[in-house]
């Protein structure tokens, strides 16, 4: 029986979901989360068969191990253990290299692959990574901890040491990818390096801000490697989940939320797909899709026409294509330290890059795609039985193009494009299993059109434009009503933040001081959205 009024309802139990559910019980209030599937984790979830373990959505999680927000839990009491292959990341080029771009456990290592196309690469990484190691703190914490980020930004600046290190930190920060590569780099390692890990996310390599994402992922696969949760991504999901349960958090499987009530523009409860409605006295958090929240689960009048019609236009991230490939045996690549990365990038040069995203972005399907490769027996050898290989390999769809006779032609060119880097792969294929886009939205709703990051990392919905024009805030044009999912800053990864915003925003609002910030920013966003 589920309880007839809780204090908050969390619906959706992703890692924000989660990170939510734990800030509210942490503070004494009693919490119920909804999870319209029967497992709790959404799109941190992995699935074991026959010895056999694999990832079904995310996989590798450098922000996870980084985030000030999910360290504060310290989940390794509650059973997550990372776990690391002997190198982060290689990044491929050519098809007939028999070396590769890798980012290795110590910077020198680092730096001595990338010096071998030109010498002073390697001391370019260098400086790179001892001026993130000086700014990682406060960094971190501005893009992760508050919002907007008044504290740590001033950590920040001091940190930088003057005006104008923080007016070049921040024109830094705007370059895109393929200048930023640029002007780091003289060869084409460490530009392939930045460009492959840009190509986490879906901005354009020669856009704003695409810089930004391809530093920050490269220097924390110098800094903390690309993890993976040992015995599958499930565990981290699973230690949240006890985490929350020792707080106090209620949880509930297999009951879709079907609507939100509001009265007198407060938020009053939620509504299930089987009739019964939970009453909150304080707050709604949803970790869901902006989509869904707005179109779907409040009434159509408490939605501004204004914040309507914005929705028409939100974009999604690309949708994604994943093959999980079990394995007869190692992958045999022709370069050799790709043997022992975790992660490894299949997709040419930065300017190759480029071109790629171009097509991307105008509806060309790839000839030549992107792979992002997860090796996870490397790092987790219970990911698979002894002597064989779990690899995931993932790639991207033009944006828009989601259909499933695409995502077919895609996976077959993925196919051909690791057999081209490691001849005689396709040989050592036990099993295939294709996740189409259609196959990750319906193990997700929230992943519309297969998109993994809540929508588009393009600065155009980012910050204050996330997930439309507003504030930047969790807070939503309905009193007590919180979106707390990737559709808001700092939006994709399993980081917390999203959620740990939500619940710190929700505090705030219900503490006695609440009311000088929510009236004001809550009577600013439906001016500005109506």
């Amino acid at each position: 029986m589920l309880p007839r009024t809780v204090d908050a309802v969390v619906i959706g139990s992703g890692p924000n979901g989660l990170v939510s559910a734990i800030g509210l019980a942490d503070a004494g209030w009693d919490v119920l989360v909804l999870e319209a599937a029967d497992l709790f984790g959404g799109a941190v979830r992995s699935e074991e068969s026959d010895g056999w373990i694999s990832d079904r959505f995310s996989s590798s999680y450098p922000l996870g191990v980084a985030s000030p927000v999910l360290r504060a839990l310290e989940l390794e009491k509650y059973g997550l253990r990372w776990a690391h292959a002997p190198a982060p990341l290689a990044h491929l080029m050519h098809p007939d290299d028999e070396t590769a771009a890798t980012i290795h456990p110590d910077p020198t290592d680092t730096a001595e692959s990338l010096a071998v196309d030109h010498p002073a690469d390697g001391d370019a990484w260098l400086r790179l990574y001892q001026f993130y190691v000086k700014i990682r703190e406060p960094f971190l914490k501005s893009l992760l901890t508050s919002w907007p980020p008044v504290g740590p930004g001033l950590r920040l600046a001091r940190k930088l040491g003057s005006v104008g290190e923080l007016a070049r930190f921040a024109r830094f920060m705007a370059m895109p990818m393929h200048r930023m590569g640029q002007e780091l780099f003289e060869g084409p390692r460490g530009r392939a390096l930045l460009a492959g890990n840009a190509f986490h996310a879906d901005a354009s390599l020669s856009g704003s801000v695409s810089g930004t994402m391809g530093w920050l992922l490269a220097m924390l696969a110098q800094d903390v490697g690309f993890p993976v949760a040992a015995g599958g991504s499930s565990s981290l999901s699973k230690a949240l989940v006890r985490r929350a349960e020792l707080a106090g958090v209620l949880f509930a499987s297999g009951i879709p939320v079907t609507g939100i009530d509001v009265v007198a523009g407060k938020v009053t409860g939620v509504r299930t797909a089987s009739g019964e409605t939970i009453s909150v006295r304080r707050a709604v958090i949803a970790d869901v899709s902006a989509p869904t929240l707005y179109g779907e689960l409040l009434p159509a009048a408490s939605v501004p026409s204004g914040l309507r019609r914005d929705l028409e236009r939100f974009e999604w991230d690309y949708p994604t294509v994943k093959v999980n490939y079990r394995l007869s045996g190692p992958i045999p690549w022709r370069a050799a330290e790709a043997h022992s990365a975790g992660v490894i990038h299949l997709g040419g040069t930065a300017d190759d890059l480029v071109h790629l995203s171009a097509d991307l972005d105008t509806g060309r399907l790839p000839s030549a795609p992107f792979l992002l490769i997860g090796q996870t027996s490397k790092a987790d050898p219970t990911r698979s039985p002894a002597g064989s290989e779990a690899v995931w390999a993932y790639s991207h769809l033009p944006r828009g193009i989601a259909d499933d006779a695409s995502a077919d032609k895609l996976a077959a060119r993925m196919d051909r494009a690791i057999e081209r880097h490691a001849p005689g792969f396709l040989d050592l294929v036990v099993d295939r299993d294709l996740q189409r886009p259609t196959d990750l939205t319906a193990g997700n709703a929230s992943l519309g059109m297969g998109a993994l990051g809540g929508g588009t990392s393009q600065l155009h919905q980012q910050l204050i434009f996330r997930p439309t024009i507003g504030l930047g805030s969790p807070r939503t044009v309905v009193s007590g009503l919180y979106l707390g999912s990737s559709a808001i800053h700092p939006g994709p990864g399993v980081h917390g933040a999203c959620g740990h915003l939500a619940a710190r925003t929700a505090l705030r609002d219900a503490s006695l001081v609440g009311p000088l910030t929510r009236i004001p920013t809550t009577t600013a966003l439906r001016r500005l959205q109506r």
